[in-house]
């Protein structure tokens, strides 16, 4: 390999992918201890290298020279080898100004800012943020130091905050339950920014998201900068369409598609066609519970309730929802918590099946459906949720095929 990211813990990079999709074959994930930081740069076998937490700061000693702007940042996150010499740019500047611009209607004039976290990315963040015209710019911290505020202080003297930006790792994969810092105690918000990717929506990105206002997570910044620096490493940098494609491309692949809807609308059949059709990983929901339960579902149901059967429903979307890339068939009421919709929508689009009440029917295995009057009743009660949750909606009136189709986007 000519090219790495380097980092301490670097399972969950997407980079690898995004390199490969600018054409970059010779691109690859590198490891280290803090040991092993020095000498692997001073062995210099390597023509560039994209650096991430938590050595943005500390290749710098092992570097021949700066580019200007990482040089008044203070971190460095690609580092070009040409004849021997190692520079350190920073192009998460120009990924994050990029990517701040599109959410926030290109200006920051006037705004005020919190930037949580005080790392190397924290740094960044806040010089994107002066380039923009925020009138007032603060750090938040756990300690507080470095002059920043404490997380108390800025829930209670900074609620006038416009813009949040999160640059710590809280709600990154695989702790993906994380929150920071919760949007609604700031009722002046007009965006939120978390340069977390994975998983592709956040937490606070979420949560932002329900309250109405303009969110987005790290993954067109990821792509921004590997763009940048792939034009430092071969002089060549990727068309603004090409960065496009490129999002749209890796979002497809990370993102699950999730059907949700009433039972009998066809989620676990067209979701084992959509996985042929897309050679993805298919999971069922009421299979894996039933399995892991040892018994059925009217079994679980007779023996043990429905609370129990939600609660372990629970624990499934909780560790099928960390990771995307799937088929995922949800029961007729997985819906039914919040909790469950906010962890689907992490990494995957739901898909409601709206299949209408005269082509429902009634089903023995099925506890709270296993009447037509039972099954009515149901209909009514949760179509609505299903259309709440929903970030799709389509129509199953026509073939298994047709549906698919709609699904994919191929109509």
């Amino acid at each position: 390999m000519n090219y790495y990211l380097i980092g301490e813990h670097l399972g969950h990079s997407f980079s690898p992918e995004i390199h490969r999709a600018f054409g970059r074959t010779d691109y690859g994930l590198k490891e280290l201890t803090p040991a092993e930081l020095g000498p692997f740069l001073k062995a210099r076998a390597f023509l560039g290298l994209n650096v991430t937490v938590p050595y943005k700061q500390a290749v710098i000693p092992y570097l021949d020279s700066l580019d200007d702007r990482a040089a008044a940042i203070g971190a460095v996150n690609t580092v070009v080898n040409r004849n021997g010499a190692l520079r350190g740019y920073n192009t998460d500047y120009g990924a994050l100004l990029q990517a701040l611009q599109r959410l926030m209607g290109g200006t920051l004039s006037g705004k005020t800012v919190l930037i949580l976290g005080t790392g190397g990315t924290s740094k960044t963040a806040e010089a994107v943020c002066q380039a923009l015209g925020a009138a007032r710019i603060r750090r938040v911290s756990r300690t507080g130091r470095e002059e920043a505020l404490t997380y108390a202080e800025a829930l209670s003297d900074w609620k006038a905050a416009d813009l949040l930006l999160n640059t710590t790792p809280v709600g990154m994969y695989p702790d993906t339950e994380g929150l920071p810092i919760a949007p609604a105690a700031f009722p002046n918000l007009s965006g939120v920014f978390d340069c977390v990717y994975n998983p592709l929506r956040t937490r606070l990105v979420l949560e932002a998201e329900r309250l109405g206002i303009p969110a987005a997570g790290g993954l067109e910044m990821l792509v921004r900068q590997a763009a940048l620096a792939g034009g430092l490493f071969t002089g060549f940098p990727p068309v603004e369409a090409q960065i496009q494609a490129v999002c749209g491309g890796l979002r497809a692949q990370r993102e699950s598609l999730v059907l949700i809807g009433m039972p009998g609308a066809g989620k676990t059949s067209l979701g084992r066609l959509l996985a042929k059709q897309t050679g993805r990983e298919f999971a069922d929901l009421d299979e894996l519970l039933s399995r892991r339960a040892g018994m059925s579902i009217p079994e679980i149901f007779a023996r043990l309730g429905e609370t129990w059967f939600r609660n372990l429903e629970t624990d499934l979307v909780r560790e099928l929802s960390r990771t995307g890339g799937k088929i995922l068939a949800c029961g007729g009421g997985t819906v039914l918590r919040p909790e469950n919709v906010l962890r689907l929508k992490q990494n995957g689009s739901l898909i409601f099946l709206d299949r209408p009440l005269e082509d429902l029917r009634p089903a023995p295995d099925r506890p709270l459906s296993d009447t037509q009057e039972k099954l009515r009743a149901l209909y009514e009660t949760r179509r609505p949720i299903y259309l709440a949750a929903a970030d799709k909606t389509v129509s199953v009136t026509g073939t298994p095929a047709e549906t698919a189709a709609s699904i994919l986007g191929n109509t």
